[in-house]
């Protein structure tokens, strides 16, 4: 049997999960952002140079934190099945896809994710998320631990939100804030009144088809009323953002002091 999906559970139980999302694709910093108390961490392979091994090597690190385990969750670069088979094999439960734009795509991506009959997922043998063939019971139950979110992150996604949302085998629908605002005129500026207004209905729109809204924001007012208004599936930091700012601001504070100005 798959190891059980503490995420899966918890959205299905309807109780928000927050998350760190991580783009820089080292196993150190993964593993030291997994013992923070986050309930889940993103490892993106969509925006970093990363590849199955490495992302392999990201999850083994995260799976390694053991007093405040966390639920790792992996971004392929693409809604590909043949890297959705990948992710899988080498351990991913939790796949967030991204740009999902219909509910035929949405489809496919589920049956991705399934063996045959159920869906297309290859056959792999001993792969490590069957424990290298020690778990003979993977191919039957493995679906049932996996936990599937797609993303929507465009106004025409939005018009077919429902249909997206409603497709058997997703269990959330994360709004990109980013790419959203873009589509909406307003490229960058997630602040923006009908961003806001799109990420408010969206999230209300979702909860409606009894699935999970997920997002990442990092303004923290924001992200308060998006979990006040439903959203189940939280990003609030990023590590790289985190790094960034930490460092700018110690070099201020020392350089102000004592540096020569530059």
């Amino acid at each position: 049997m798959p190891a059980p999906n503490p995420l899966k559970h918890a959205l299905t139980a309807k109780i928000p999960q927050i998350g760190c999302w991580s783009v820089i694709p080292s196993p150190h910093v993964a593993e030291l952002i997994a013992g923070a108390g986050f309930d889940w961490i993103m490892l993106d392979a969509e925006h970093t140079p990363s590849d199955p091994v490495l992302m392999m090597q990201l999850l083994q690190a995260v799976q390694a934190e053991r007093e405040r385990p966390t639920s790792a969750v992996v971004r392929p670069p693409w809604n590909d099945p043949v890297l959705i088979k990948q992710y899988l094999d080498i351990g991913a439960q939790s796949l967030l896809l991204p740009f999902v734009q219909t509910e035929e795509e949405a489809q496919r991506a589920v049956a991705a994710t399934r063996y045959p009959p159920h869906g297309t997922r290859g056959m792999g043998g001993a792969t490590r998320s069957a424990r290298f063939g020690r778990d003979a019971n993977y191919v039957q139950t493995a679906q049932d631990e996996l936990c599937l979110i797609v993303q929507v992150e465009t106004a025409e996604a939005l018009e077919r939100l429902e249909a997206i949302a409603s497709v058997e085998g997703v269990d959330g629908v994360f709004i990109g804030p980013g790419d959203l605002s873009a589509s909406l005129g307003v490229p960058g500026d997630t602040g923006h009144p009908k961003v806001r207004e799109a990420i408010r209905s969206a999230i209300r729109r979702i909860l409606a088809c009894n699935k999970a809204p997920g997002i990442i924001l990092l303004d923290q007012a924001h992200v308060s009323e998006c979990l006040e208004q439903g959203a189940l599936f939280v990003a609030v930091a990023t590590d790289v953002v985190m790094l960034r700012k930490s460092a700018d601001q110690v070099a201020h504070e020392f350089k102000s002091r004592f540096g020569a100005s530059r």
